[in-house]
């Protein structure tokens, strides 16, 4: 049975919202209300159909009483019934507790691992995925900073990703990824198997973070591209070193001012997870519920070449369309993903 007061909130909520935007805000105010509005408003209308369907089954059982309308009644109360468990389905849905980074634009870091130059050539694979999948979702993807290898692979990326509902369906990319593939440089034909790393970062906000002046040290330094190569021979590269908690970030635009806001953003979004990390361990029952946890160490998925072959090991799907996958086609993995996180938190949530 759905809970018809906690319903009754997310309604209250809603019109409390639109009616401060009736008012008129402020610039800031109204991004945050107009964010939690646009969040609310499917659900704030399944509510009122759930409702509907409720009033419905109410007044056609009535009619059963009625020999004129009972006939009628009889006709109309089988699907009336049968749409009940879905409709009653998606409203616990729309009360499992919300992160409310979901509609964040996200930052993602790819990083080689073990393996050597075919793990960083796997990470330049990951990239290229991961921007294949964000163009299918007309979402915009900005490589911000990239370390190219002399092979073509990656040292390191940091990628900003901006559209409808990023970090909802990239959040539970976050963990180490292993290839088992021969490398092209494996003249034996032996399968090697390596990783790389994929961090996805809700972008922060102002309000989310101040960084003191006094806690950071900004270094200039010259860009160069890959190898080594097209060195830019002004000092435009930043580096930014968060003092407290050692962070460091890079930017190596041609623009110093344009790198300098690159790097900022990119520490904001770094300070800002590792504050939600610190929150979500300490919540023992909600990282059971969670199906990715964000464990920047956690070996969540396998991609194996000879065979086809992609694992996620979260909830051990394995997918026979590998070629798919790196191609971008991502959809069928995070919506299992999704759908295994919202069936662990129904049955922490009833049981």
């Amino acid at each position: 049975m759905v809970p018809l007061d906690k319903l009754d909130a997310i309604t209250q909520r809603f019109q409390f919202l639109e009616a401060r935007m009736a008012e008129g805000l402020s610039g800031d105010e109204i991004a945050a209300v107009g964010r939690e509005y646009a969040e609310l408003k499917p659900v704030v209308d399944g509510i009122a159909a759930y409702r509907q369907l409720l009033g419905d089954i109410a007044e056609a059982e009535a009619m059963l009483d009625d020999p004129e309308m009972k006939a009628l009644a009889e006709e109309e109360l089988p699907a009336l019934r049968e749409a009940l468990p879905d409709a009653e389905q998606a409203m616990r849905l729309a009360l499992l507790p919300k992160d409310a980074a979901d509609a964040r634009p996200a930052m993602i870091e790819i990083r080689p691992g073990t393996g050597g130059d075919e793990a960083a050539l796997f990470a330049g694979d990951l990239l290229r995925m991961y921007q294949r999948y964000a163009e299918g979702q007309g979402w915009s993807f900005d490589v911000i900073d990239a370390a190219q290898t002399e092979l073509g692979g990656i040292k390191e990326a940091t990628v900003h990703v901006k559209g409808d509902g990023v970090f909802a369906r990239l959040k539970y990319e976050s963990g180490v990824h292993r290839v088992q593939r021969v490398p092209e440089t494996e003249s034996g034909g032996r399968i090697h198997t390596s990783a790389a790393t994929v961090a996805v970062l809700p972008e922060a906000e102002d309000v989310d973070i101040h960084i003191d002046a006094n806690d950071i040290r900004i270094d200039t330094m010259r860009a160069s591209g890959a190898g080594g190569q097209h060195v830019n021979t002004t000092d435009s590269a930043v580096r930014i070193t968060h003092l407290p908690t050692g962070i460091v970030v890079t930017s190596s635009e041609k623009s110093q001012h344009r790198n300098r806001e690159i790097a900022m953003q990119v520490l904001k979004a770094r300070l800002f997870d590792a504050e939600r990390q610190r929150v979500h361990d300490e919540r023992a029952a909600d990282r059971r519920s969670q199906v990715g946890s964000g464990d920047r160490s956690e070996r969540i998925r396998t991609y194996n070449f000879p065979q086809g072959r992609m694992t996620d090991h979260r909830i051990n799907l394995t997918l026979y369309s590998l070629d798919k996958v790196m191609q971008g086609d991502l959809d069928e993995t995070i919506d299992a993903l999704i759908a295994a996180t919202q069936a662990a938190q129904l049955a922490e949530m009833e049981g």
